[in-house]
């Protein structure tokens, strides 16, 4: 089934759901009002449906490959990219002094949302260079975000990040890599980086590595940890791409999904490279572009879901099994039980990642410190539910086609394999329950308080007009007050940690429930009322049950000995 992309959803989550119209009515972004969003996002809409979506298929079965040392993209990739770079979807939020077009990140959200259910492998490419692009403009000198931005927006070069090595994980101070002052303002880098989505690629004239790396005086640990830009070529006196850096793909990971996207291992070689921020503030700096691409790899993982459902609602409206009102599969009960989960929780996720823009959009144009408090604490639950979102849904499109799912040639099965890794990279979903518990909860708990103040009041409200909806959100939503209290009340980390990863979906839960609520407001016995009939009576319970399990602390998990549970 061809994907659509769905423009029609953003169009109403903004309009109707988020509140979008704050951020354009505010004066940074008050060009970027309702009708030049729309148009912006059909035209994404259009390359995402033409130009990308055929190339999903194809980048699975004929994968990025290295010969002799260079990096050969999947058949159509270039041309993607190109279309890609030439509409402009590289450099939506980037500034425009160096060429961007400073959108909202919501608009930014929604293209890349709309990308990734097109072709995930090659979405994979921009978003690295946003992430970059956000981090130079941050923290860069103006030397050199005036000879690499420009290039980066443009797409003619492309960018990433190095952080991961073989021995240093999510535990990043532990890295080995060093770089070594030339006494010419550039350093040498040396080191093996693992991990590195679009290591390489054969149709751009660089590739800029953001690589961290400690410098000599630099302490053990993340405190001593430094960025450095390291293009793999070094740009001659007029800012072209010059000769190679010594640097190279020392080979290609063999994945699970994600073919078309080169996962490549790096070595460094004394390669040349530029600090990036301030000596020994490395991970400050690297966590500008880690924050910008864990909202992007939440969007991946609702991308996914959307293309999943897509393809399963298609399939199941086609397949004539058993007797049924349409007399196919999307008739009989836990098929429509299945199809209907997959798109409330789309929606709820989808929802979820946009109101976590919007409050990044208002953080940055009007510098409130509650803003940015909400864009922080909704951060890590866009990521891990929009991903356990896609994983979720491109499961249960594999069980809607039944046997057929588990035959690689009905597509179904590549969903699920391309969207797994969502869930690991960019901090693994159980790193972003504990840094909700704990880092995001610094404040005593203030910023989630306001949200489920939000919420509630909005549930008050909605009582007069869809009392049997606006009750169990308000109802939902104090159960989880009292579980965010208990939260903050734990001196002892590990009892929050123990219980991070439920109170996390629970939290998501709630927030799809009012996001909801508000749909059906906006669609009075519609489509969308129904659907939110459907997500606060079936799915929303769960909340309770996970609410049950994050306070239940660390003890039972202990209680059981390594050695008995190894045996």
């Amino acid at each position: 089934m061809p994907y659509r992309s769905p423009v029609t959803d953003y169009t109403f989550l903004l309009s109707h759901v988020v509140g979008y119209d704050r951020v354009s009515g505010t004066e940074k972004y008050a060009e970027a009002g309702a009708d030049m969003v729309s148009a912006i996002l059909t035209e994404a809409g259009r390359m995402c449906d033409e130009v990308m979506a055929p190339l999903q298929r194809g980048g699975d079965l004929n994968p990025a490959r290295l010969e002799n040392g260079a990096l050969r993209s999947s058949p159509g990739f270039a041309e993607g990219w190109k279309a890609i770079a030439e509409g402009g979807w590289i450099g939506m939020s980037g500034s425009p002094e160096h060429g961007g077009m400073g959108l909202p990140m919501a608009v930014t959200t929604a293209v890349n949302d709309m990308m990734s259910g097109a072709c995930l492998s090659l979405q994979l490419a921009p978003l690295m260079s946003q992430g970059q692009i956000e981090a130079l403009e941050h923290h860069a000198s103006d030397a050199i975000k005036e000879l690499y931005l420009p290039k980066l927006i443009s797409g003619e070069w492309s960018g990433t990040m190095n952080l991961t090595e073989p021995q240093a994980g999510s535990d990043v101070g532990a890295l080995s890599s060093k770089a070594e002052p030339n006494g010419d303002g550039t350093y040498a880098v040396t080191g093996q980086k693992i991990f590195i989505s679009w290591g390489d690629n054969d149709f751009c004239d660089n590739v800029c590595h953001l690589v961290l790396a400690r410098l000599p005086d630099g302490v053990p640990g993340t405190k001593g940890i430094s960025l450095f830009l390291v293009p793999r070529n070094l740009p001659d006196e007029n800012g072209n791409a010059g000769v190679a850096n010594s640097l190279k793909v020392v080979s290609l990971e063999h994945k699970m999904g994600l073919h078309g996207s080169p996962t490549c291992v790096m070595q460094y070689d004394g390669a040349t490279g530029w600090l990036v921020g301030e000596e020994h503030g490395g991970m400050a700096a690297m966590f500008t572009m880690m924050n910008n691409a864990r909202l992007g790899v939440g969007g991946q993982g609702v991308g996914v879901a959307e293309a999943a459902w897509q393809h399963a609602m298609a399939y199941a409206m086609e397949r004539k099994q058993g007797k049924s009102a349409s007399g196919t599969i999307a008739d009989h009960a836990d098929v429509r039980r299945m199809l209907t989960s997959m798109k409330a929780d789309v929606f709820a996720a989808r929802a979820i990642l946009a109101a976590c823009a919007v409050a990044i959009d208002m953080g940055n144009a009007t510098g409130s410190a509650e803003w940015k408090a909400r864009a922080a604490f909704l951060t890590p639950i866009a990521k891990a539910f929009g991903t356990d979102t896609g994983i979720a849904v491109s499961e249960a499109g594999v069980q809607v086609h039944g046997g057929m799912g588990f035959i690689e040639e009905t597509g179904a099965a590549q969903f699920y394999r391309d969207v797994r890794v969502t869930a690991i990279y960019e901090g693994t979903n159980g790193i972003q329950a504990m840094d909700l518990v704990a880092r995001k909860m610094m404040d005593g708990g203030e910023a989630a308080a306001k949200l489920l103040d939000e919420i509630e009041d909005h549930a008050e409200r909605a009582r007069g007009r869809l009392p049997e909806l606006a009750g169990p959100v308000w109802e939902a939503t104090e159960t989880l007050r009292e579980a965010t209290e208990w939260m903050v009340a734990q001196g002892e980390m590990n009892d929050r940690f123990a219980g991070a990863v439920p109170f996390l979906r629970a939290f998501a839960r709630v927030l799809g429930g009012h996001f909801h609520l508000i749909a059906a407001l906006s669609d009075p016995g519609g489509a969308r009322e129904k659907l939110a009939r459907f997500y606060i009576n079936a799915l929303l319970p769960e909340h309770a049950g996970l609410l049950e399990q994050a306070r239940n602390g660390a003890a039972d998990l202990y209680a059981v000995s390594l050695e008995e549970l190894s045996a």
